[in-house]
């Protein structure tokens, strides 16, 4: 069973957990799990270890429209380095800095590989969900997509600095807050574009035309072996955390405005559940997480 059949398992259990992250009252409440097989490739400093995971939760406030708060973080590794505990610790507070939360501390395991177990604390009192896009709802994402498939194909080729860079990826917090005042659905592209509109398609009941060209980033194009290569890694490979988000077409002039990333228009909501890439069924396929 992978991850999205045990979602689906817990669904009538677990009401709370059908979006980024579960609100309690005015406040929302994320939790994350990543692993060195499967998260850190080899040259992974522990700072952007850091960065990176809190991070990926702070992305799920963003999600949500919320202001972030507070983060904290389990520390598991097979020894405690102190540089390396020290500069895991670094970039936490950093990431969190960034977008104006307070990193707070967590607790140390032993571990035979090394893990951190994150979670972040925000606070609204309109929280965005998935489930209300709205057909003629233009369909947006922040940034650009496939960083994190460049981070890693750098990664492969010993370029770590540049990967190292490319995977401390920005939070969309502050932009979240802008876009929340008119958004009517959004989510983070953790799992990549493909599947986030999948997973917004079946929370709104609604489809998707999406539109080439898409906003890729400049950096896939260094990396990338040929034009479906560029592709895979900017529609499926995903783990790039921007927010993919629809709103009212009126609305967007002002939420570039207000924003302090750029907004790309890249489809439209449709009715009925298909979601398409210029007219053709776009396959429900992206990052899955314990996957190597």
């Amino acid at each position: 069973m992978d991850e999205r059949a045990a979602l689906a398992l817990l669904a009538d259990d677990l009401p709370a957990a059908g979006d980024d992250a579960a609100v309690v009252g005015d406040q929302v409440l994320t939790t994350d799990m990543l692993h060195e097989t499967t998260d850190f490739p080899a040259g992974t400093t522990r700072y952007t270890a850091g960065w990176r995971s809190v991070g990926a939760s702070l992305s799920d406030v963003a999600a949500m429209g919320a202001e972030a708060t507070a983060a904290v973080a389990v520390y598991a590794a097979p020894t405690f380095d102190p540089d390396e505990l020290r500069a895991f610790v670094r970039g936490a507070r950093d990431v969190c800095a960034y977008v104006e939360a307070e990193y707070v501390g967590g607790d140390l395991d032993d571990h035979d590989e090394f893990t951190v177990a994150t979670t972040a604390l925000g606070r609204t009192t309109d929280p965005v969900r998935r489930s209300d896009a709205q057909p003629g709802d233009a369909l947006c994402v922040t940034g650009t997509l496939g960083r994190s498939g460049a981070a890693i194909r750098l990664f492969e080729r010993g370029d770590t600095e540049w990967a190292n860079e490319l995977f401390r990826f920005t939070p969309r917090v502050v932009p979240g807050l802008a876009i929340s005042s008119a958004a009517t659905a959004m989510i983070d592209s953790s799992d990549g574009l493909a599947r986030s509109l999948h997973q917004l398609s079946d929370s709104s009941d609604c489809g998707f035309a999406v539109e080439t060209p898409l906003p890729i980033d400049d950096a896939v194009d260094d990396v990338a072996d040929d034009p479906a290569d560029r592709h895979e890694l900017g529609v499926f490979f995903g783990e790039d955390f921007e927010l993919v988000f629809t709103a009212p077409e009126e609305s967007l002039p002002g939420l570039r405005d207000v924003c302090d990333v750029p907004i790309s228009r890249i489809g439209t909501v449709t009715e009925g559940e298909e979601v398409t890439l210029d007219g053709v069924a776009l396959p429900d396929r992206g990052y899955t997480h314990g996957e190597a």
